[in-house]
């Protein structure tokens, strides 16, 4: 893959986890974040731990303004309140929206939001100018953080434009994770409502990360 990818949120657990891991895949990286300074510190942790400059740290405007691919790692509250004033930066973008439409304290339920999917509605409040792709969602921020742990989960990819989609799964091959087309965005409702069911199954087995694997293919 070529091209720089901004990681709204890669300070986060999720979005730090998907940022080292492109950025160990060779892919530029810029963290982007409210606080430039808390991004470029994120940043300098994962070019310490790679012995690499692949990634770089930004506020969030002008992380998605640098960027060729963007993608949103916040809390479902944060969602469009985050998203929303980049919206000029995307026209014409791919944005990965791996966000899950948990409302704590009962995170194992599942609880989509009016319209079904967390991100078809962005899908809708941004416009056709930005092509959103749902992804990401059930993978562990923990497995993503262990460099020499295969990730045993596959990637469910949903989004109205097909060929963005396609782009996204070969993101998802680029750090050892099989992406799979799963329908137009829409179908995201299914993989946002598995993470609350993949909640009940770690608290229930007491494992970090259970994930999702797609059999028959």
């Amino acid at each position: 893959m070529t091209g720089t990818i901004a990681v709204i949120g890669g300070s986060g657990a999720e979005g730090g986890g998907l940022a080292l891991r492109f950025a160990n895949a060779g892919m530029k990286v810029i963290i982007g974040s409210r606080d430039a300074a808390r991004a470029e510190a994120a940043a300098a942790a994962i070019n310490a731990r790679l012995g690499s400059s692949n990634a770089s740290g930004a506020d969030n405007l002008a992380a998605s303004a640098a960027a060729d691919i963007v993608l949103l790692a916040v809390p479902y509250a944060g969602q469009e309140a985050t998203a929303l004033p980049l919206a000029a930066n995307l026209k014409g973008k791919i944005l990965i929206d791996a966000t899950v439409p948990l409302v704590p304290p009962k995170v194992s339920r599942v609880q989509l939001p009016e319209g079904g999917s967390a991100v078809a509605v962005l899908q809708t409040r941004l416009g056709a100018d930005v092509k959103v792709v749902a992804a990401f969602q059930n993978v562990s921020a923990h497995h993503l953080n262990e460099l020499d742990h295969h990730v045993e989960c596959d990637v469910l990819v949903c989004g109205d434009d097909v060929a963005a989609c396609e782009t996204v799964i070969e993101l998802a091959q680029a750090i050892g994770l099989r992406g799979i087309y799963a329908g137009p965005i829409c179908n995201a409702a299914a993989a946002e409502a598995l993470t609350s069911v993949l909640i009940t199954i770690n608290r229930r087995h007491k494992v970090a990360g259970s994930g999702i694997r797609i059999t028959g293919i």
